[in-house]
């Protein structure tokens, strides 16, 4: 049986100050927060997203809106017949919060999510963001990118790159869900 290593790569700190690095980049790359909507990919992205959109209104004085994206029903990896519809319902999903529709129209969509590897899940975010409207721009933020990508997505925003093997594993821990803030390597050895 293989063993594993863990190696923390970030922790609670380097983590609070990462995401105040990307608030701050964020408000300076849009000359502020205007006609952006801050959007976080199901689970960890959320958390992230909201984290930076509270460090984005203290820097600016107001809220910028959040929203979360389930793209579950997006991913390339699935294939049932009932896709289409269950599309329609995700794009519903992240469309409606508090019976207010939300329109990527003309909006700056910067997209959240915790590790960056392949690009498929954020090709599926895009795809997702896209049945809502077409949006100014999309800017993508990660808290790790790991490289290996296998579609040409590049984020505007990072925390932290971690080259690695395809081999290892980026684990991120968040207080919210994991009830500690960290970003660990995983090393398979023997």
């Amino acid at each position: 049986m293989a063993e594993e290593e863990h190696l923390v790569i970030m922790d609670e700190t380097a983590i609070r100050r990462a995401l105040t690095r990307i608030a701050h980049e964020i408000v300076e790359k849009n000359k502020g927060i205007d006609d952006c909507v801050i959007v976080g990919i199901r689970t960890r992205g959320v958390y992230i997203a909201n984290r930076v959109a509270e460090r984005i209104g203290e820097i600016e004085g107001k809220p910028v809106p959040v929203r979360e994206l389930d793209i579950t029903q997006y991913r390339d990896d699935r294939h049932d017949e009932a896709l289409t519809a269950a599309k329609m319902e995700s794009a519903a999903a992240l469309g409606e919060i508090d019976g207010i529709p939300f329109r990527t129209k003309d909006k700056r969509i910067i997209l959240f999510d915790d590790v960056l590897y392949t690009g498929r899940t954020i090709r599926a975010a895009m795809d997702a963001l896209m049945d809502c409207g077409r949006p100014r721009s999309i800017q993508l933020a990660v808290l790790v990118d790991r490289g290996h990508r296998e579609l040409p997505i590049r984020p505007d925003f990072v925390g932290k790159n971690v080259p690695t093997s395809k081999q290892e594993q980026i684990q991120v821990s968040l207080q919210e869900i994991d009830l500690k803030d960290q970003v660990t390597i995983i090393h398979q050895r023997g």
